[in-house]
Order: C-alpha cells, then sequence, then structure tokens
C-alpha cells in the first residue's frame, strides 16, 4: 500500500521552503505527497519580497478534492496566513477526523518576515493545536507562543509544557536556534505530556538553513504516514536535516536552501 502525506502551505517560488520543501520530503521518504496551497509568495534566498494568500474556500476547495479521493494517512500544515484560513482548515480537518496532524506553526520567514498576521496566533492556538498529534515550533515561535524567554534548557522544557497545555498530544520544540555561545551541539526536545526526549548532533555553521522548520515536519509527517511512532519520526527527522544542512547545496547569495536528497547520499549522520 503506498501510503500518503498532505501538506496544506504556502509555495515558495524559490523552492527552498514551503509546499515545495515539503513535496521533496515526502519524495525522498518515499510517500505520496499532495498540497493545498494557502498562499503564494514571492521569495528567494534573500527574502520574502511578497506574499499573495488564496481564500479560505479555494484552500477548502483543494482539501476537498484530496480527501474525497485520496485521503492521507498524516497531514502537515506550514504557513496558514491568517485566522480565516487556520478557522476554515480546523473545521476541515476535525469533520473529516484527521487525527494524525503535524503542525509547524511557521510565523517567520528566515530572513525575518512575518508570515503569519498577529490577530491569527490566537485562531492558531486555540483552533488548531488542539487537533494537532505533532506541533513544531522553533525557539522564537515558541516565545511568542508562550511568552517564556527561553534562554536555557530549564525554560525550553517549561515552554514546551505550557504549549502541551495548548492541546497538542507532543510538543517538539527545535534547538537550531539556541545561542552558539550555549552548545556547539543543536538539540531538539519531544515532550508527551509525561516524558521529555531529546535529540542532538553537531551545530553546523551555515548561513544555508532556509527551508530547515518546513523539513524537518515535512519528515515526521511522511514517518508517520507510514506508521512509526512520534519518537522515531523525530529521530529520522533529526538525522535528515543534519545531512541536508552539512551538505549545503551553496546556492542564493544569502540564506540558501538545505540540500533534500543528502539523506540518500551516503551522508553520515
Amino acid at each position: 500500500m503506498i501510503q500518503k502525506a498532505l501538506t496544506i502551505a504556502g509555495s515558495d517560488s524559490g523552492g527552498g521552503a514551503g509546499i515545495q520543501a515539503d513535496l521533496k520530503t515526502f519524495q525522498e521518504l518515499k510517500v505520496y505527497g499532495m498540497s493545498a496551497i494557502t498562499a503564494v509568495t514571492a521569495q528567494n534566498t534573500r527574502g520574502v519580497q511578497g506574499v499573495y494568500p488564496l481564500s479560505p474556500e479555494a484552500v477548502i476547495e483543494q482539501l476537498t478534492s484530496i480527501a474525497e479521493d485520496l485521503s492521507p494517512q498524516a497531514i502537515k500544515t506550514g504557513m496558514l496566513v491568517n485566522a480565516d484560513i487556520i478557522s476554515s482548515v480546523a473545521d476541515f480537518v476535525l469533520s473529516r477526523s484527521w487525527d494524525m496532524l503535524v503542525v509547524d506553526p511557521v510565523m517567520i520567514a528566515k530572513g525575518g518576515a512575518s508570515l503569519l498576521e498577529e490577530e491569527s496566533i490566537y485562531a492558531l492556538t486555540q483552533l488548531l493545536f488542539p487537533l494537532a498529534y505533532v506541533i513544531t515550533p522553533n525557539i522564537p515561535e515558541a516565545e511568542a507562543l508562550t511568552g517564556i524567554d527561553i534562554l536555557n534548557d530549564v525554560e525550553r522544557k517549561k515552554a514546551a509544557e505550557v504549549l502541551f497545555q495548548m492541546g497538542p498530544k507532543h510538543v517538539v520544540i527545535k534547538g537550531g536556534h539556541q545561542s552558539h555561545a550555549q552548545s556547539v551541539q543543536a538539540t531538539d526536545i519531544l515532550f508527551d505530556g509525561k516524558r521529555f526526549y531529546e535529540f542532538s548532533s553537531p551545530r553546523v555553521f551555515t548561513p544555508h538553513t532556509h527551508g530547515t522548520g518546513c523539513t524537518f515536519s515535512a519528515v515526521i509527517t511522511a514517518q508517520l504516514a507510514k506508521g512509526h511512532t512520534v519518537y522515531d519520526s523525530v529521530q529520522t527527522a533529526k538525522q535528515f536535516i543534519t545531512a541536508a544542512i552539512s551538505d549545503s547545496l551553496g546556492i542564493g547569495s544569502e540564506h540558501g536552501p538545505t540540500n533534500h536528497w543528502a539523506y540518500h547520499a551516503g551522508m553520515n549522520v
């Protein structure tokens, strides 16, 4: 049986993040990838030059077409743009009983541009988080969502506990934004409501990290679609993204994309 994974996210014209990164990741992990586009962006390694949201109706029509013929085993959300799209997606997910949902709360682009309207954060935490099987914020997103300044592991675990109370079954806080002075290791944490698990790898000092968050959550989605546990899915995501960053493509003039085929190209991870 071919497993299917769906990404609900924005389109990145530069190909490094968004649905482009997700579909590349799904392909690498041998699941059939599908997409529902929430917005078209004009962007490259230098930043985001424009964001053009679709209507909630257009998003839901895409989801309906997929659900009626190609129902996915796992779903992820990325950039959802505004409260109307978040609300519509949450209602649809609930109506279809799609319980294998990975929510990547995409809020800020690598170059600093906002990808989620401020008033939409409430809709994200109140409507979508309670439906999520896994959420995957990075440290700046976890800080914005919880109001906690994360300067060490104790505060990061406290933030994970606060996020867990918002309703998701599992919380992953990625460690790529940890201060370089703190550690030569990049450590992600997983919290299941009872225990914390840590996943560490050597930190790679490079500007070419565009799309890492999208790719990381897409790996988790693909692995969940194939029936793997959350722990094993996060572990694979850590290995996949470490390879993708370590074997940089070196394209673009600023925040270049990661290498999606590095995981299967003989990298030692």
